[in-house]
């Protein structure tokens, strides 16, 4: 099978495509950004592999069963399995190294109930990450590592006292990194196996017929035939410089793949935002991008989400409550994040808060997209910030009221655009 590779190194995700030759996608990968940017690269990749090749054996079980058992949610809680065996492995390489330290450190209390109270925190964890996976409560930019051990982890072990609870923050701050930038070498077949065990009993009586299309999948040689690097981080990948290509020039073109008729392109990232222009072959005639500052962007999201002691995936659909927006008037994250906390302390709602910190993202970009050319018919809202319904709410409502009525294109592979335009220019070689 031929197959060709993308992959966007954000500053705050890091996403792997394969192709096939009819630019198709048979895989995604998606994993945090890390400081070890060859790692983060590395894992995108392999999840993007391993999709792959569930999305073979899907193919296969519907092509040789005979249609009447619903093999999209079998394969489904299969590689949900799958993830969660992923977890476990590094999960226990976390704790292990956790329990280390707090043999290793003492802030007055004894090491001996420290190692306790951290045994029983991921104990808390792994039930709770458990209950994710096994109900389908997991979506796919929430299955990182790092974010899945972090919210329960937390919450374990906020009833202790401020000191206590900062020494147990500090080991697990120590530990994440490390444990986290260990690229575990996962065996497609091997982990599929055991996912097997734990699939729901009415469903384990297929297990024959699964086992014997996986020997099959596990075979396929899926290595890229050739590979394109992109993303806010690209200089820093591990790949010869033929291998780079802006991201602005892939962004587009995996607008104009899933849009032929995109010629306005608005991309809200982690750390930037890129108004783009494109002709009718998805190749970009201009472009306006803020490329100093993370106002407007998801870190900003992030900063926020901080401030409110909330998720990032929490605040667009919060926002979207709220009786009328609050005025923010700095564009800058940290005064933003002051004019925040002023009006938390007037008592003002968060949900109105948020639906001005929201529109004030939406506005800053259109200043972008105004002086890129505007907005011309049909526009696409690519990257990671498209996800968010409140972020897309004022988009459409500002793109009605300057520019008339526009076409506005979302898809839910809105973050992988970026990796989708890198494995087409790779395939066009």
């Amino acid at each position: 099978m031929k197959t060709y590779l993308g992959i966007d190194l954000g500053s705050t995700t890091s996403k792997a495509v394969l192709i096939d030759d009819k630019h198709n996608i048979i895989g995604r990968g998606i994993t945090n950004t890390r400081s070890n940017y060859e790692v983060a690269a590395e894992i995108a990749r392999m999840e993007a592999e391993f999709n792959s090749r569930f999305t073979i054996l899907l193919r296969r079980m519907k092509e040789s069963s005979s249609g009447e058992v619903d093999w999209n949610h079998l394969v489904a809680l299969l590689e949900g399995r799958f993830h969660y065996l992923q977890f476990e492995e590094r999960f226990a390489e976390l704790k292990n190294a956790m329990l280390e330290q707090a043999n290793h450190a003492s802030n007055g209390v004894p090491a001996a109930e420290i190692v306790e109270i951290i045994r029983s925190a991921c104990n808390d964890v792994e039930t709770t990450v458990k209950d994710k996976f096994f109900n389908n409560k997991v979506s796919s930019t929430s299955e990182f590592f790092r974010d899945l051990f972090s919210e329960p982890y937390m919450h374990a072990i906020q009833h202790h006292e401020r000191d206590l609870f900062d020494h147990l923050v500090a080991i697990y701050d120590r530990c994440i990194t490390p444990v986290e930038n260990q690229l575990i070498e996962f065996n497609f077949i091997d982990l599929t196996e055991q996912a097997l065990d734990f699939m729901p009993e009415e469903l384990r009586s297929l297990r024959k017929e699964v086992a014997v299309h996986l020997s099959e999948v596990a075979a396929i040689n899926l290595d890229p035939a050739d590979f394109i690097g992109t993303g806010y981080g690209r200089q820093l990948l591990p790949f010869d410089q033929k291998h780079i290509k802006s991201e602005i020039l892939c962004h587009a073109m995996g607008a104009h793949t899933y849009f032929p008729g995109t010629r306005t392109v608005l991309d809200i990232g982690g750390q930037d935002t890129k108004a783009i222009q494109v002709d009718e072959h998805g190749l970009v005639t201009s472009f306006q991008m803020n490329d100093r500052c993370a106002a407007g962007c998801g870190r900003y999201l992030g900063y926020i989400s901080d401030e409110m002691s909330m998720s990032v995936g929490e605040l667009g659909p919060l926002a979207l409550k709220a009786e009328y927006e609050s005025n923010i008037c700095s564009t800058c994250t940290v005064f933003a994040g002051a004019e925040l906390r002023e009006y938390l302390n007037l008592g003002e709602k968060k949900e109105n808060i948020l639906a001005g910190l929201h529109k004030a993202i939406v506005q800053r970009a259109f200043g972008l997209l105004a002086r890129s050319g505007g907005v011309r018919n049909e526009m696409t809202f690519t990257g990671g910030v498209a996800r968010n319904p409140a972020v897309v709410k004022y988009v459409k409502q500002l793109v009605i009221q300057n520019y008339g009525d526009i076409t506005i294109n979302l898809h839910p592979d809105s973050i992988f655009m970026g990796a989708l335009g890198a494995a087409i220019f790779s395939e066009a070689r």
